[in-house]
C-alpha cells in the first residue's frame, strides 16, 4: 500500500481553475493515490464528475449538499430542503460513479444558525441525504463543525453505519461515541496548528483517514491548501501516535478502502 489517500478535498473549487494539472501531478510526486472530490451545492456537480472523468482513476466524486449555503461572497445561510430538491435529479443521474454522499452534515456555527427552526432544517437535509447513501449503498462525507454531538447523534438514530467525520472540532469523547459506531475520522494538515492535538491522540490509528480540505485548512493559514499536503497530516499523526510514517500510510489507505470500496478499482495492494 504504498501512497496516500485524500478523504475529502474541494478540488472543483474556482482556486484550482488555472493550475489544476500542476496541482494533480505534485499530489501524486507527494506520495497520493487517490483523492475523494466533494461538493456543497448542486451548482458544482457538473464540474465534479468531468473531473472525475478528465483524471480517472484519480479524483473519484462525491455529491451532497453542504449544510451552510453561500448566498453571495460575504452571506451564509443553512441548507433547507429546497437546496436538496435541486441536487437529487443530478445526483440520481451520476449515482454509478459516486464513492460517497458528501459533503453533508450540520453547522452549528452562529453565524450561519440563529434559531431552532435553522438547526431543524439542517437536520431534515441530513436525514434525507442519509436515507439516499443507504438506498444506493454508500458511505456519508460528514461536515459537523460546532455540532460534533448532534451529528454523531443523529447519524446513529438514522442507522449510519458507513460515515467519514471530517475536520472533527468537537471534544475527544463524543469522538469515541462515534468510534464506537464504527465511524471514521479524517485529519486535514491545519492539525499542526489546531486544538484537535488531542483528538488524534485518542482516536485508535484503526479509525483514522487523512484528508486535506483543500484550498482550505492548509498547515498555514490564509495560504491555499493542496493535496500534496496529505504527508502533513501523515507525518504529524506519526510523530503523535509513536507509529512509523509507513504505518501511518498503510493503515489510513487500508481505512480508506474499508469505508470507500469503489477506491479499490484504482489501488491495488
Amino acid at each position: 500500500m504504498h501512497g496516500y489517500v485524500d478523504c475529502h478535498c474541494h478540488i472543483s473549487a474556482g482556486d484550482f481553475d488555472k493550475d489544476i494539472e500542476e496541482v494533480i501531478e505534485s499530489s501524486k510526486k507527494a506520495g497520493l493515490l487517490a483523492l475523494l472530490a466533494v461538493a456543497e451545492h448542486a451548482g458544482e456537480f457538473d464540474k465534479i464528475i468531468e473531473l472525475s472523468q478528465r483524471f480517472p482513476g484519480f479524483i473519484f466524486p462525491c455529491l451532497g449538499v453542504h449544510p451552510v449555503q453561500e448566498v453571495s461572497a460575504e452571506q451564509q445561510r443553512g441548507a433547507t430542503l429546497q437546496d436538496l430538491d435541486a441536487a437529487l435529479p443530478i445526483i440520481e443521474k451520476y449515482k454509478d460513479h459516486l464513492v460517497a454522499i458528501g459533503e453533508v452534515g450540520l453547522d452549528f456555527t452562529p453565524r450561519y444558525v440563529n434559531n431552532d427552526t435553522d438547526k431543524e432544517s439542517q437536520r431534515q437535509v441530513l436525514i434525507r441525504q442519509a436515507q439516499i447513501a443507504k438506498d444506493l449503498d454508500l458511505p456519508l462525507n460528514v461536515h459537523s463543525r460546532s455540532a460534533g454531538r448532534p451529528t454523531i447523534h443523529l447519524l446513529k438514530e438514522q442507522g449510519v453505519e458507513k460515515a467519514l467525520l471530517h475536520a472533527f472540532d468537537g471534544k475527544p469523547s463524543v469522538a469515541m461515541e462515534g468510534v464506537k459506531a464504527g465511524y471514521f475520522f479524517s485529519i486535514p494538515p491545519s492539525i499542526i496548528r489546531s486544538e484537535q492535538q488531542k483528538l488524534v491522540k485518542q482516536l485508535p490509528l484503526e479509525n483514522i483517514c487523512l484528508e486535506t480540505d483543500s484550498p482550505a485548512l492548509g498547515p498555514e493559514k490564509q495560504v491555499r491548501n493542496e493535496p500534496k499536503n496529505i504527508c502533513v497530516s501523515a507525518e504529524y499523526i506519526s510523530k503523535i501516535k509513536g507509529v512509523s510514517l509507513q504505518t501511518v500510510m498503510e493503515v489510513t489507505t487500508q481505512n480508506a478502502l474499508r469505508l470507500f470500496p469503489k477506491l479499490k478499482s484504482a489501488i491495488r495492494p
